[in-house]
């Protein structure tokens, strides 16, 4: 199904290309396209019982898709109060259940609580992806339970970052180049979960 007939289907409006408030830090908004959360959706590792935050929602596509199809809780984090006017239209039209939660801040304060999965498609820079995984690390600690992460076209930053990060493990690869032209090895999805053991928590 096309990006618009998506849309159409869940009575939101997402796609296109944002850049306005764009920096060093925070990258333009640029919706994961419908044909890599099918791709998402057939791995399993996401289910109804799960609560997934999306870092850098934008419009809200990944949580309203998750929602509709798996019918998990989602909360999408978005600092333009611009963009998350739209995101918050789309709450009112969408046509599926409404816990899809939207909330405008900077993804440094969001503190989290029981959601166990997280999803980004390079939001913001690494300085600011250090600081969320250390978040989600504290919320780890605080209450221990599987923890999943998701990264859609990582770059290299991220990559190097993760791949070197003692607290997370890498455990799978979600290909999706077949789904577009020129075999790009960015079209991906890796995979973490948290590690830590009980002995480090007590540490």
């Amino acid at each position: 199904m096309k990006e618009t007939e998506w849309d159409k289907k869940l009575k939101i409006q997402t796609t296109g290309h944002d850049d306005y408030r764009a920096d060093q830090y925070h990258f333009p908004y640029e919706p994961t396209p419908y044909s890599v959360l099918e791709r998402l959706v057939e791995s399993g590792y996401i289910n109804a019982k799960n609560i997934l935050v999306d870092y850098g929602c934008g419009k809200g596509r990944v949580g309203f898709y998750l929602n509709y199809i798996i019918g998990c809780n989602t909360i999408g984090i978005e600092c333009d109060k611009r963009i998350c006017d739209v995101a918050w239209q789309n709450q009112k039209t969408y046509a599926g259940k409404k816990n899809v939660e939207i909330l405008c801040m900077n993804a440094e304060a969001y503190e989290i609580e029981n959601a166990d999965c997280f999803y980004f498609f390079n939001p913001f820079s690494i300085e600011i992806l250090r600081s969320v995984i250390g978040q989600i690390m504290t919320s780890y600690y605080e209450k221990p339970r599987q923890i999943r992460l998701f990264f859609y076209y990582p770059n290299d930053e991220y990559v190097a970052y993760l791949m070197s990060a003692q607290d997370l493990t890498y455990i799978d690869e979600i290909d999706c180049r077949d789904l577009f032209d020129g075999n790009n090895e960015r079209e991906r999805i890796m995979v973490f979960e948290v590690s830590f053991c009980k002995q480090m928590k007590n540490d």
